[in-house]
């Protein structure tokens, strides 16, 4: 077992919540209920789905985060879904956990695909869950990162002849918050476990190019919320600090924080006193853009 999928597991096995009252999934949703698109097999390892996690009756605040855990597109770390959702669902944000499928019985663009039918998906349903459907964002740590940075990046509007109305919403998140995420694949810093389950050995070096995210930043990309460790060995800080820079190059709002201590995968921090602080300023930052209602 290499040293990247040893501390996911670790981290998943250890992984607490800061809720001391878990909040319920309501449902799940299959992304394609009439059979995926390019499916292998019809094991639950094939079928991408949304499980839901709603805000406490009286509390929804009508925005809206599909979140994408890391293990290096070849897992799913449990410590980066459930709790994460719980934590956006005490602050009146409808969740959506999006299992996806992963490495290496799926490649690209499998991955994205998944991602940005989620985002069409929960678009779709806005009413229903009493969301703003222009303010539905996407979170993602470590590989989930990256894939939630390619749906910040690689989006469409949407067809509007098609049969499927799911299709006919457009796919662009309307912000991202990005957890040490994997951004750059084509540099020395991108990390090559995630790289290789989502891309195979030996990928066309203008695929790579494509999917290193700092890449394809303009000036339509969503507004950013970013956090990393400078101790962040696995997935270096420069993944951030190459987005951050190609944000703020194409004139895009976004918020970086670097903690000087913490280890990579801590997702809400699991003690670490410092890097726990950032679901706070997160909070702060979505009611600054008006993702959450100012606090009074």
């Amino acid at each position: 077992m290499n040293r990247f999928a040893f501390l996911t597991l670790t981290l998943a096995l250890t992984g607490l919540s800061i809720m001391s009252t878990p909040i319920p999934a309501a449902d799940v949703i299959t992304l394609w209920p009439n059979g995926t698109p390019g499916a292998k097999g019809t094991e639950p390892v094939d079928i991408p789905t949304l499980t839901v996690y709603r805000p406490a009756e009286g509390k929804n605040a009508g925005a809206a985060v599909v979140v994408c855990p890391g293990g290096g597109y070849g897992g799913l770390a449990p410590h980066e879904g459930q709790p994460i959702a719980e934590w956006l669902a005490s602050n009146g944000i409808t969740a959506f956990v999006l299992k996806y499928r992963l490495g290496p019985r799926y490649q690209h663009p499998a991955m994205i695909d998944d991602a940005n039918r989620a985002i069409r998906t929960v678009r779709t349903k806005a009413s229903e869950f009493g969301i703003d459907p222009k303010r539905i964002g996407i979170l993602g740590f470590s590989a989930g990162g990256h894939l939630a940075s390619t749906a910040g990046t690689h989006y469409d509007a949407g067809k509007p002849d098609a049969t499927d109305i799911v299709e006919r919403a457009s796919s662009r998140p309307d912000f991202m918050v990005l957890l040490y995420p994997v951004i750059s694949l084509g540099t020395k810093y991108g990390h090559g476990g995630s790289k290789k389950n989502l891309l195979g050995e030996n990928p066309p070096e203008d695929l790579v190019k494509n999917l290193t995210n700092e890449l394809q930043v303009n000036k339509n990309t969503p507004p950013a919320f970013l956090v990393h460790t400078n101790e962040d060995t696995p997935v270096p800080a420069e993944n951030s600090l190459f987005f951050v820079q190609a944000m703020r190059n194409a004139g895009v709002p976004c918020e970086f924080h670097m903690f000087e201590k913490g280890r990579h995968g801590l997702g809400l921090g699991m003690g670490d006193p410092a890097f726990s602080e950032w679901p706070k300023l997160c909070e702060i930052w979505f009611r600054q853009r008006g993702i959450l209602p100012k606090a009074n």
